[in-house]
């Protein structure tokens, strides 16, 4: 018998899960890959995150709120673009930028939107899982309640999109072990 405390709450619209989306063996050739390169601290308007970050095709700078191409997008994740493009109804080409991001136990996001020039969001939990948590952007129906969260399983994707996108703002609490994942974002119709 299911309880109150296993139904996920309501998700704003414009957001979507897909548990189990990879293998355990997909899994594990990500992160051999991901060991491959090497990722440094994020620096976010002059401070440095606890987090490592690696980014591939264009990248966005906080600073002068730009956007520039930078490093191809490497054909080892050519698969998986092709595996969410797939799953998601895109067409893969419209992925033009691939993050990879390494967590350290005690590693948190803090509430934010992504960058303006990106349009859909679409994310890939490795190696454990981690709480994410949605609450409107708009600082006046920040309520306690109006809090979403619940836990993002290794191997899921998630995607965020429109109102979700637009209105909504994520977070994660501090992850339990150490966790990788790969965003994967569209650029906006210009």
């Amino acid at each position: 018998m299911n309880s109150l405390f296993d139904i996920p709450p309501e998700l704003p619209e414009g957001f979507f899960y897909y548990p189990d989306f990879i293998s355990v063996e997909e899994e594990s050739a990500l992160i051999a890959q991901i060991q491959k390169h090497s990722l440094n601290n994020m620096i976010f308007h002059g401070f440095e995150a606890k987090r490592k970050v690696k980014s591939f095709g264009y990248d966005y700078h906080f600073d002068n709120k730009s956007l520039t191409k930078g490093t191809p997008i490497p054909e080892e994740f050519n698969w998986l673009i092709n595996n969410v493009a797939k799953r998601l109804n895109l067409l893969s080409e419209k992925f033009a930028t691939l993050l990879i991001t390494e967590y350290d136990t005690g590693t948190v996001i803090n509430w934010h939107r992504d960058a303006p020039p990106f349009e859909k969001i679409a994310g890939i939990s490795l190696l454990s899982d981690c709480t994410f948590k949605l609450r409107p952007y708009d600082k006046l129906k920040q309520t306690r309640s109006a809090i979403k969260s619940f836990t993002v399983e290794r191997r899921s994707l998630y995607l965020m999109q429109g109102i979700a996108r637009e209105e909504w703002e994520h977070s994660t609490a501090p992850v339990k072990s150490p966790r990788y994942s790969i965003t994967m974002r569209t650029l906006r119709s210009i």
